[in-house]
């Protein structure tokens, strides 16, 4: 797959304070990260509001239009609508640190949501995901990697709209929300636990 320009992050794009904390520490730069020309990033307005995407390090393996319909039946049982998304597929390694910085947490980890709506007067979310992780967990637990890595932008929008998992109520509610939106997306359950 050739490798070509894409566009950055929302937050980075519009300059935002929190977003270029975020952004800048883990390495990334306007407009100078790598992307696949099948999924070039670019902007494209869908039901809601709009719907970045950005390959950061790794190879694109999710189409566009794949992610843009996770984020978009997502928001839809969050009753979000409105919400426009940021998602930045990057590496295990740029995610862990992300998750130093903005969390105090140097632990590995799936994805981390940022919710910039403050920032800019609206509902704006940045997402970023570990591509890496999604592969690696996907071949542990003999699922599609394609499902695991669409749990994980669920995952993320699910949390801006409400859903939390830091309590076993919480995290049930969580799941089933999960569950839902993939089974629309046309996903076969994954009935083992999900909690590493």
């Amino acid at each position: 797959m050739r490798v070509g320009r894409g566009r950055a992050p929302l937050s980075l794009q519009k300059g935002l304070k929190k977003g270029l904390k975020i952004g800048l520490k883990i390495g990334l730069k306007k407009s100078t990260h790598r992307t696949s020309k099948a999924h070039s990033g670019a902007r494209q307005q869908s039901q809601g509001g709009a719907i970045d995407i950005a390959w950061v390090g790794v190879k694109a393996f999710l189409p566009d239009r794949a992610v843009r319909h996770a984020v978009e039946v997502a928001r839809a049982h969050g009753k979000r609508l409105d919400l426009a998304a940021s998602i930045v597929f990057v590496t295990d390694r740029a995610l862990a640190k992300l998750h130093a910085v903005a969390l105090g947490d140097p632990t590995r980890t799936d994805v981390i949501t940022f919710d910039l709506s403050d920032d800019v007067g609206g509902p704006l979310v940045e997402i970023y995901v570990s591509a890496e992780r999604a592969r690696g967990v996907a071949r542990r637990r003999h699922v599609r990697v394609e499902r695991e890595l669409s749990l994980y932008v669920v995952h993320g929008v699910l949390h801006v709209c409400g859903f939390d998992d830091s309590r076993p109520a919480d995290r049930a509610r969580m799941r089933r929300a999960e569950a839902t939106v993939l089974k629309h997306l046309g996903f076969a359950p994954d009935l083992a636990p999900h909690d590493e």
